[in-house]
């Protein structure tokens, strides 16, 4: 996805998809559960669209893009997850149009809209655009996504008023289908056509992992620490952006050892990206190599987590657990919330 700033002309095409959308306001009879998708384009890439206002809190629009962002929102939604909701947020991969309230929009948002001529006023009657990618706090979105985000608000209108005249438009015999508008060329025109589409396969991250460092591990074992105590050790994102200049800020990671006993916090890593997480292995041998320390049983809960240390668990002869809810690693995670209000 390009960087590139949104002219004002892709602006004035945005805001007046926004007004049409807001118009209809099709959450009267839609719920965020009402998935359905619309094909880019430029790309060919299916964007899942999610109406959202029935419950009367946020009045939007996201689009979930490809199998990660579908992945991520399904993930969101549903009621048995082992991540922290905030987590789960900073997992999600979708453009969004909210309708907000005056104080939500930055000097930037309120001089796009003054320099198209609009005026808004009242509550929730702002339109406000923000780009969602993992791992990075909302941002401004970019000319690309400023173009999906107007044909999808569009085919967005045209799935609504079908879906008010049929509500059983979007029932599916199979949840990896989805109805998806397809642009097709006719004439050398583009005619959008209603079609039931596979999602395609969602792929995990995957980590590129180091040996393990033979002569730390051999280092290690002939200090003979007596093995004892339980910890905890796992990841999650730090919650306070980061931003360097001209980037666009992120969540690092933190990764932390606790003892499960005590809850007491052993000790920290921050890692700028997901690929850092490859340090855990390394970083827990040295951490046991400085303080002098194995403990018996490790408790993770990210499958990732568990296969990095397996390695390590094996050769050190440490119990290794898996288990979706870790008390110490998720208390150490609202108290830096706390301390950081």
């Amino acid at each position: 996805m390009g960087n590139a700033i949104p002219t004002i002309q892709d602006w004035k095409n945005l805001f007046d998809a926004a007004l049409k959308f807001k118009k209809i306001a099709p959450w009267q009879w839609m719920w965020d559960s009402d998935i359905f998708g619309v094909q880019n384009p430029a790309n060919g890439e299916i964007g899942y669209c999610c109406i959202m206002g029935a419950a009367k809190e946020i009045y939007a629009l996201a689009v979930y893009q490809g199998s990660d962002g579908l992945e991520s929102y399904l993930r969101l939604n549903t009621k048995y997850h082992s991540e922290s909701l905030f987590d789960l947020y900073t997992l999600q991969k979708c453009v969004m149009l909210s309708f907000e309230d005056r104080a939500n929009l930055t000097n930037e948002d309120l001089q796009i809209i003054k320099s198209l001529g609009l005026q808004f006023r009242g509550h929730n009657e702002w339109p406000l655009f923000r780009s969602f990618r993992p791992g990075f706090f909302p941002w401004f979105i970019a000319k690309e996504e400023a173009e999906f985000l107007t044909v999808a608000i569009h085919q967005a209108i045209e799935v609504a008023l079908q879906f008010e005249k049929n509500p059983n438009l979007l029932s599916s015999i199979d949840e990896d289908y989805y109805l998806v508008r397809v642009p097709h060329i006719e004439n050398d025109a583009i005619v959008w056509k209603n079609e039931l589409l596979k999602t395609q396969p969602y792929k995990e991250f995957e980590i590129k992992t180091k040996p393990v460092d033979e002569k730390l591990l051999e280092r290690i074992n002939k200090l003979h620490i007596l093995q004892k105590d339980t910890w905890e050790i796992d990841y999650f994102f730090y919650p306070s952006a980061v931003k360097e200049k001209n980037e666009r800020p992120f969540y690092p990671y933190i990764i932390l050892w606790v003892d499960h006993r005590s809850g007491y916090i052993l000790h920290h890593h921050l890692a700028n990206d997901k690929q850092e997480l490859a340090k855990i292995p390394e970083l827990f041998l040295h951490f046991i190599e400085y303080f002098n320390s194995i403990p018996k049983t490790i408790i993770t809960k990210h499958e990732m987590t568990y296969q990095l240390l397996e390695p390590v668990a094996k050769s050190l002869n440490i119990n290794l657990i898996k288990k979706e809810k870790l008390k110490g690693i998720e208390e150490a995670q609202i108290a830096f919330f706390e301390n950081l209000r």
